[in-house]
């Protein structure tokens, strides 16, 4: 039987120690886990440079024109689909791990809807940083709608996302937007005319009124002919309906209406009979693409009763809008913002999210329009809202409330009602072009580790994201506007044929409305003015 000393005495002797190697310094010091092996060039190549994967976190901004929003989606042309290929071909990702964002620990401190953009966006990994020049690489293999800022050291167990408190988006709505008086929806255009006050269709859009299929959400409109068949076929639709609707509200003799000036819906061609406004009229408004849309937006023609033969000059007839975003307006926009502010079930703010769903529940910390920009002759208001998360849709149908309710189609009750949890309606949603990430918060993050790592922040590339805001981030929204029109577009639809729910009253003790308003039903509208007249 062998014994433990036997064993040991069996064994074979040790290996002999080999000989030292002076180490290899690395170009930067880090205690994170694997090194790579890389080769320099040249002719005298035969020593290797080890270089390690380092914790960053990765300051950049993008236009989202084109995508299908920040998150990687199979299929789909995303920012981070691009992002990460770039960091392959850069040399930050290994050749294993290209595609698995998991194996590198990536993460995103936010996420942006198809078309929206981005100025302070921030991803953490685990990257190679060396060889020096990495963001000059990451351009060589981007689109120009990308800017690489720069990147900064972090801890081993830092995440974007979940490392983020708050994240400021801003959203730019065209002061006309706000205007109660522009774009007016086809029911208010149809209701005017007879009254002392009618409102002219809007001659910048060709759908002048209609609700454009499409519109919310996809900008797919063009400006494009028709046949003579399908035109015929709308003509004599949009004739029958207008007749319609005339006849309705009492009106005997169309064709002694007040709509027979060239300017207005109908035309007379001479025989007593109505046609709509022939198509030169409307296309010929885009090749005015730079004219201030504010100017033209909405026409008002004002007739005194009893003289229907008076006849006025064109420059008292036709008026633009002098609607401008002063402090009164500045106070009520900001009092229907305000709403939002603090913790709410934004289930009705969003899609495919049920009231009992713990993730409807979000927090905003401040929501204001206080300052207005001016970029390619549009003025535009800056909305900016800040808040711990954002769901799916949330602004841009926090925004289309908003508007609705300065539009005087709603009242300011109805966020209330909407934020509830036991009420389910549906809202507009606001354009996604208008909508940008500003800028993502670590200020937890910061103050612990304040002592040992670089702040987390934008300050240091503020010049820079202001001039890539500017070049593509606020041009890219007026073009779209003057081209497409997507704001404008989007405002006719802002309608209770569209959105009935926009009707609905806010006021908990609005449940004996029956009896205080001697047994009528109750719209949400009994304090609500319309806009009966242009604002002068």
């Amino acid at each position: 039987m062998e014994t433990p000393a036997s064993k040991t005495t069996a064994s074979p002797p040790p290996l002999q120690e080999p000989d030292l190697k002076k180490p290899k310094m690395s170009t930067t010091t880090s205690d994170d886990e694997d090194a790579a092996t890389m080769t320099p060039v040249g002719d005298t190549a035969t020593k290797k440079q080890r270089y390690k994967r380092r914790k960053i976190a990765m300051f950049f901004a993008y236009c989202g024109v084109g995508y299908q929003g920040m998150q990687k989606n199979p299929g789909a042309k995303t920012i981070e689909g691009d992002l990460e290929e770039a960091l392959f071909h850069a040399g930050a990702v290994p050749e294993q791990d290209r595609g698995i964002p998991k194996r590198y620990d990536w993460a995103r401190s936010a996420r942006t809807d198809k078309g929206v953009s981005a100025v302070g966006q921030v991803v953490s990994g685990r990257f190679y940083i060396d060889p020096p020049g990495l963001v000059e690489r990451l351009h060589s293999n981007l689109s120009p709608q990308f800017r690489i800022f720069g990147y900064k050291r972090v801890t081993g167990s830092f995440n974007a996302k979940k490392f983020c408190d708050r994240r400021r988006y801003v959203y730019l709505i065209p002061v006309f937007a706000l205007d109660p008086c522009s774009h007016r929806d086809r029911e208010s255009v149809l209701a005017s005319l007879g009254s002392g006050s009618e409102l002219i269709k809007c001659l910048e859009c060709s759908e002048r009124g209609r609700k454009v299929a499409g519109a919310v959400g996809k900008r797919s409109f063009e400006l494009t002919d028709i046949s003579s068949n399908d035109k015929d076929a709308s003509v004599k639709s949009e004739i029958k309906e207008e007749v319609g609707v005339l006849l309705d509200n009492g009106l005997e003799d169309i064709r002694n209406s007040e709509t027979v000036n060239e300017t207005k819906i109908f035309q007379n061609d001479g025989s007593g009979s109505k046609s709509v406004m022939p198509e030169s009229v409307i296309s010929s408004n885009s090749e005015d693409a730079n004219v201030n849309p504010e100017s033209k937006d909405e026409i008002i023609v004002s007739v005194e009763n009893g003289d229907d033969e008076k006849t006025k000059s064109k420059e008292e007839m036709v008026k633009g809008s002098s609607f401008c975003y002063g402090e009164k307006e500045k106070e009520r926009f900001n009092r229907i913002l305000g709403y939002y502010v603090g913790s709410h079930n934004f289930h009705n703010f969003t899609t495919r999210t049920k009231a009992e769903d713990p993730s409807a529940r979000r927090y905003i910390v401040s929501f204001e329009a206080k300052t207005t920009v001016n970029v390619e002759g549009i003025e535009f208001v800056k909305c900016e809202v800040v808040g711990q998360s954002f769901m799916l849709h949330q602004i841009r149908k926090m925004i289309g409330v908003a508007v609705a309710i300065m539009r005087n189609c709603a009242p300011e009750s109805l966020i209330q009602t909407a934020l509830q949890k036991d009420v389910n309606i549906n809202v507009p949603t606001a354009p996604e072009v208008g909508l940008y990430l500003d800028e993502c918060f670590f200020t937890s993050y910061n103050q612990k580790w304040k002592d040992s790592h670089e702040e987390i922040s934008m300050k240091d590339y503020e010049e820079e994201a202001e001039d890539f805001k500017m070049k593509h981030i606020y041009s890219h929204i007026a073009t779209t506007e003057h081209k497409e029109g997507s704001v404008a577009l989007w405002l006719h639809s802002l309608n209770h044929r569209n959105y009935p729910d926009l009707r609905v009253s806010n006021t908990v003790d609005d449940n004996n409305s029956e009896d205080n308003n001697n047994g009528k039903e109750s719209t949400g509208f009994e304090n609500t003015a319309p806009c009966t007249s242009l604002c002068n």
